[in-house]
């Protein structure tokens, strides 16, 4: 029996949450996962009222991607809470605790620089889907008959998850950097 048979653990295996934001995220992230449910749920209502009842909805594939895109963008922030996001297992198992810590502090700094450039990013996609030139409030909708403020919705969940985000590498970093406290 070889040792990746005895269960040992390789140490891209540690998916613990390393503070309290992380443990949070992890909780919000398990409630979260029940509106997959709650999408295939309305997609199965939109298929019986089209296909059974001949009467289709104009609200439910624009409904069902607002809450997966939504779903999708948190997963993010879900995977850096678990500790499975930005990693070469391979290559992370093959070097010492003490590459890893340094491995580590590279990717929350990589991870920190590039949050920072995409905040700004969304901020200004966020920020002009939900104002109109002149400044005045003004949601971006989908054009669609339905017309939703959809896309508005979208942009500033996604400049709220990257700016959840960039929080979270901070405090890795900061944690990664005090003595005693890294990995």
């Amino acid at each position: 029996m070889n040792s990746s048979d005895s269960g040992a653990l390789r140490a891209s295996d540690n998916h613990q949450p390393t503070t309290s934001l992380d443990k949070l995220i992890i909780k919000v992230g398990d409630l979260l996962s029940l509106v997959f449910l709650i999408s295939a749920c309305i997609i199965i209502f939109e298929i019986l009222m089209r296909y059974i009842f001949n009467a289709p909805t104009i609200w439910v594939h624009e409904t069902t991607t607002l809450l997966c895109a939504i779903c999708f963008m948190y997963a993010g922030s879900y995977c850096l809470a678990c500790n499975r996001h930005i990693r070469i297992g391979i290559i992370y198992d093959l070097v010492s605790s003490k590459v890893r810590h340094k491995l580590d502090i590279f990717i929350s700094v990589s991870g920190l620089v590039y949050m920072l450039a995409l905040s700004w990013a969304a901020y200004d996609v966020a920020q002009k889907s939900l104002f109109a030139p002149w400044g005045d409030f003004r949601m971006e909708t989908s054009g669609s008959a339905w017309d939703p403020a959809l896309p508005a919705i979208i942009k500033s969940a996604l400049f709220m998850v990257v700016v959840l985000m960039l929080v979270q590498y901070l405090l890795h970093l900061i944690k990664l950097l005090t003595p005693g406290k890294g990995k």
